[in-house]
């Protein structure tokens, strides 16, 4: 979906009418005008399989420049798997300042220790802000000022099932394991005797895992690929459609890609550390990530080079040179076409294929899709490692895709 659809001209010519309008600014960011002429801010968000709407203030009290960054600050929540709304209210009942801070060995205290010294150290930093998050909305209200010694197996699951009962099974889950951390680093550091969390094994139910939309019959995808080749839309847009399905990145390190990265006389791609899934400690210090291109990736790119080069991003946003296209763009066009596969989903589609149709070697599939799988020594792949075999698969890939395109299905 387009953003940064309004301006402040637009805005000011807007006049109410005997209908309830909305100005759309794309992604999720709009203006409400109502017939009384009050206008106020809106972001829409979907979490959880459930619609939800956040107020972000009255215009023009609120800028259309400061609700575009509060809407980004939502969106980045939402990439940390952090609820707005849930975060808004936590944030509104956070603890009165004067109160006095919690015993050395309260629960809160332990907690927020271990997150400081330990956790923020080794993750990166919104991993560390969800991690903050889930303990403040769901143990420490309960938990935060008991002794941590001195906390039972039920009152730990009491907090457990508050989550589990609103729907949030995987949060549930996540908050035990944060939990469970916390109490290890007590052990740690003498303040508790054991990890009371291991008693609570079996006392919710397994997490549900809902798995990216993919398209892994051969015949399908190439209809998605011909869909793709006629989609109209911005350039940019249909540039990262087209070039997804190439290079099976996931869609953050395939937005935020600058042609400062990509060699096309060598094809290769090569993607910083610190723009991959990995640890903190990974992306400070870890290898780069290889993507070799295919002849048909390359020639996209020398195509769409000329359009997008005075913007570092190869995919600049259709709004402004200076930054990448939303996160949320390729799954917007995906939706628009009908079609019933995320942005994510191209690389189980590969995975899939790769494997059952071409016959290809999974460590050499782990490697490209950047999976840090341990092979039989229990040693993590290289991600350099297996070049020459996936630039192989990469152009046998391509090559397939043209056929599959082409209505053939081998």
């Amino acid at each position: 979906m387009a953003s940064n659809l309004l301006t402040d001209a637009a805005l000011r010519r807007a006049k109410p009418t005997d209908k309830l309008q909305r100005l759309r600014d794309g992604d999720g960011l709009y203006l409400l005008l109502r017939p009384d002429g009050k206008r106020w801010w809106r972001f829409d968000y979907r979490l959880g399989g459930k619609d939800k709407t956040l107020s972000l203030g009255v215009y023009p009290d609120v800028t259309l420049a400061r609700a575009r960054q509060r809407a980004d600050e939502i969106r980045q929540q939402l990439l940390d798997d952090i609820d707005p709304s849930a975060a808004r209210k936590a944030a509104a009942q956070a603890p009165d300042p004067s109160e006095p801070a919690p015993p050395p060995d309260a629960f809160e205290t332990v907690a927020r220790e271990w997150m400081q010294r330990v956790h923020a150290l080794k993750v990166t930093a919104g991993h560390a802000e969800q991690t903050r998050f889930l303990l403040e909305q769901n143990v420490l209200p309960w938990l935060g000022r008991i002794p941590i010694g001195s906390i039972r197996p039920p009152e730990l699951l009491a907090c457990l099932r508050r989550v589990a009962d609103r729907g949030a099974l995987d949060t549930a889950h996540r908050v035990k394991r944060a939990c469970g951390q916390v109490f290890r680093y007590g052990i740690a550091t003498g303040v508790c005797e054991r990890d009371i969390s291991a008693d609570l094994r079996d006392a919710l139910p397994p997490p549900l895992v809902e798995h990216h939309a993919a398209i892994i019959e051969p015949g399908e995808f190439g209809g998605l690929l011909r869909a793709i080749d006629v989609y109209k839309g911005h350039p940019s847009v249909i540039a990262a459609l087209q070039l997804s399905p190439l290079v099976f990145l996931r869609p953050g390190e395939l937005r935020h890609a600058r042609w400062s990265e990509i060699d096309l006389d060598g094809a290769l791609w090569t993607i910083p550390a610190d723009r991959m899934k990995r640890t903190k400690q990974e992306k400070i210090s870890g290898q780069p990530h290889l993507v070799p291109l295919a002849r048909q990736a390359v020639d996209l790119l020398r195509e769409i080079r000329p359009f997008s080069g005075r913007s570092e991003w190869v995919f600049p946003s259709p709004r402004s040179y200076h930054r990448p296209i939303s996160e949320i763009a390729v799954l917007a066009a995906l939706k628009r076409m009908g079609v019933n596969a995320t942005a994510h989903g191209f690389r189980a589609s590969a995975r899939t294929m790769l494997a059952e149709r071409l016959g290809f070697d999974d460590r050499i599939i782990e490697a490209q899709l950047a999976h840090s799988v341990p092979d039989a020594l229990g040693r993590a792949y290289n991600r350099t490692e297996f070049v020459a075999q996936r630039r192989a698969m990469m152009q046998a890939w391509a090559d397939y895709l043209d056929k599959l395109k082409g209505g053939r299905t081998i």
